[in-house]
């Protein structure tokens, strides 16, 4: 049984588009470079066959993966998000107290993060760690380095 996905309607969006992507271009890519490498004669000892039918492998197990989190996903009502206490979707400023330092995280889906744009998958221990707590809040977090200290100054949509 597979656990449900809390996406926005972009990352559904883009999670589709890659599906699509991967289905209707790169699957018939795969399957011309197999019929060509095919044709140049015995398999035993054909490395491009070998390599075409890996990559197709690991397409396919792609593709299977972007179906289920399709089939999962459940879009959140962005306007209905409450900024009380942090939920996925938030955008929390946080302040580390070890270095004083603040940063900035919007905490989405695993399928949406991506840590250049500020954005952790609510699965991360800092994510984890942050759900829950209310501004002025602190969160003592157990990272692979130790555990920190983040106070909540603030959230946001």
């Amino acid at each position: 049984m597979s656990t449900v996905s809390y996406v926005t309607e972009e990352g559904l969006i883009n999670l589709k588009k890659e599906l699509d992507q991967l289905t209707k271009v790169e699957r018939p890519s795969i399957s011309q470079q197999i019929a060509e490498a095919r044709d140049k004669g015995d398999l035993s000892e054909n490395a491009e066959y070998d390599a075409a039918k890996e990559a197709q492998g690991m397409l396919e197990m792609r593709i299977a993966r972007l179906k289920e989190a399709v089939a999962t996903a459940r879009v959140i009502d962005e306007s209905k998000i409450d900024t009380s206490t942090v939920q996925i979707l938030n955008t929390v400023k946080i302040k580390n107290r070890n270095n004083n330092s603040i940063v900035k995280y919007t905490i989405v889906s695993e399928s949406e993060s991506d840590i250049k744009l500020g954005k952790i998958a609510v699965t991360t221990p800092i994510a984890k760690g942050l759900l829950g707590k209310k501004v002025g809040d602190v969160a003592e977090i157990t990272v692979p380095n130790g555990s920190m200290s983040f106070e909540i100054i603030e959230i946001s949509v």
